[in-house]
């Protein structure tokens, strides 16, 4: 009795199965700054951080991406800059076997959660080195701003043109 299975006359469906490799983690930039340093250790005000956060994707070849996490921490005190220190954390990810939109939601949530914990370590070490107090960056939910970003994007699209 023969196997209706695909398997069973030699097919691969390896092919229609998604699969996502991380390839390589680095720092592709970073840098600090204490403009205000040394007299900005004496000040006694509540610091107010700021962060911004963007992402980059290039396409190295198919089916192989750089994404990069962007993220950048503004510190002040009063009306002086205490710090700024900013991260750009990459990866390099093959991903094979992805329709156009899922393609679009590993990278934008899955990569990002992977570069993640990379980010907030290297954030929190110029911080230290810098001589400030220790600063964890909270956890982001790469998921919910995708989701945000589409729930824009499809409200963008039915918006009428102005004139």
């Amino acid at each position: 009795m023969s196997d209706p299975s695909p398997l069973a006359n030699g097919a691969d469906t390896s092919a229609v199965q998604p699969q996502v490799g991380v390839q390589k983690i680095y720092v592709k930039d970073a840098s600090f700054e204490a403009p205000g340093a040394p007299h900005i250790f004496q000040e006694q005000a509540q610091p107010q951080i700021q962060l911004n956060l963007n992402q980059t994707v290039n396409n190295l070849a198919d089916g192989v991406y750089e994404v990069i996490l962007g993220v950048t921490v503004t510190c002040k005190i009063g009306e002086k800059n205490a710090y700024l220190a900013e991260v750009k954390q990459a990866g390099i990810f093959s991903l094979t076997g992805f329709d156009q939109q899922s393609l679009h939601g590993v990278i934008g949530t899955f990569c990002p959660n992977t570069l993640f914990p990379y980010v907030r370590q290297a954030i929190s070490d110029l911080v230290m080195a810098g001589g400030f107090p220790p600063f964890l960056l909270q956890p982001i939910n790469f998921d919910q701003l995708y989701m945000e970003q589409l729930r824009r994007r499809a409200e963008g699209a039915t918006a009428p043109a102005s004139a």
